[in-house]
């Protein structure tokens, strides 16, 4: 599944309140590739002073990182993955020079089964404390065994409101024939057969056949009426330039575009939708695991974590920051849910070997 494949900020201002995002000053650079035992944690002696961070674009803030390094003295370098499968493909291909990963939900269970990752040492992650409850013993790691949440959002619409009005509430306007041509789908399997899913009344990790096959049957008779299918971060300038009227985006991407145009507005669409959540876990032989811990802690930070979603726009999934995010980015139409709306909401689920099910159908509903 793709999933965010770019995390790009541009600078925006919220009004009076003045919420700003910046250009992160890119780290990027090749992680060191030795085995864990080179001056790292496995070797048994102290740890260097560096830790390579595998992340998805322009997913810190401007702070987060030389904050970090102020604090402790570590050297940070970053490389950055397209998506949960090249992230996978990178560890299962053998790569050990990564410290700190940050997969979404599902892939953290995958995993797991893979044995890529490896528990996390709690004594070592005091701010894990304050991490609400409602983001904690998820379907993907009960326990918290091997991961701690880094950011999460919502999937939904962005719509220009001012040009097709007020949506009804459901999925139903991305299948209306009326907006032929005006409607952005995301290029993500799970996320799209999961509108389609929820359409129709389904559970988006459901393995029944006949379900999916009339969610391969709605999604065909949607696809004539698509302007195409796009990452998030392309479906936000679509909406906002007008060349689409509707949109399938992640959250964060939505609020970036609401903040600059009171024209547009974003809903959880009912009976259903997807909450989802990237984590932060530390991967099998990396070189420096001490390091990784002392960074989770560090992003658990409250005003870390309040610095990292006043950046990004994405909900924080740390009660102890949720005061420092600001009133403005709270404010916006879909930030801060109703238990109405937080209840509708399912986590995206491993589903096993249906995996390649979903695969299939949406490879094909994009070449009907």
């Amino acid at each position: 599944m793709q999933r965010r494949v770019s995390r790009g900020r541009f600078l925006k201002t919220l009004g009076a309140a003045g919420i700003a995002g910046s250009t992160l000053s890119i780290l990027s650079c090749q992680p060191n590739t030795n085995a864990a035992g080179g001056g790292g944690g496995g070797g048994g002696g102290p740890e260097e002073k560096e830790l390579a961070l595998y992340n998805w674009s322009d997913y810190v803030a401007k702070s987060t990182i030389p904050s970090f390094e102020e604090k402790t003295g570590i050297q940070v370098t970053q490389d950055f993955y397209g998506s949960n499968e090249d992230l996978l493909g990178k560890l299962q291909a053998g790569a050990t020079g990564y410290d700190v990963i940050v997969p979404s939900d599902y892939m953290v269970a995958v995993m797991i089964k893979s044995d890529v990752v490896q528990k996390l040492d709690k004594s070592k992650i005091p701010n894990a404390k304050n991490v609400g409850e409602d983001y904690l013993g998820l379907s993907y790691d009960p326990n918290n065994e091997y991961s701690l949440p880094y950011q999460w959002g919502t999937t939904g619409i962005l719509y220009n409101r001012k040009e097709v009005g007020e949506l009804d509430g459901t999925w139903d306007p991305l299948w209306d024939p009326e907006f032929e041509g005006q409607i952005a789908m995301l290029s993500d399997s799970r996320e799209t057969l999961g509108a389609a899913l929820y359409r129709l009344g389904y559970s988006v990790n459901t393995k029944d056949d006949d379900e999916l096959a009339e969610a391969e049957a709605s999604l065909k008779d949607q696809q004539p009426l698509l302007r195409g299918y796009f990452i998030s971060t392309e479906v936000r300038p679509l909406v906002q330039n007008g060349d689409v009227q509707l949109g399938h985006v992640y959250s964060g991407d939505a609020f970036l575009a609401l903040a600059g145009n009171e024209d547009l507005d974003y809903i959880i669409p009912k009976p259903r939708a997807s909450r989802w959540t990237d984590n932060m876990c530390i991967p099998n032989g990396a070189p420096h695991p001490d390091n990784a811990h002392k960074f989770i802690n560090h992003i658990l930070d409250a005003g870390v974590g309040a610095k990292l979603s006043n950046y990004t726009y994405y909900n924080t999934p740390n009660a102890a920051a949720l005061p420092k995010i600001n009133p403005a980015l709270k404010n916006l139409p879909g930030y801060t849910l109703t238990p109405e709306i937080f209840e509708r909401l399912e986590v995206i689920e491993d589903v096993g070997a249906k995996t390649r099910k979903y695969e299939r159908i949406f490879t094909e509903v994009r070449s009907a």
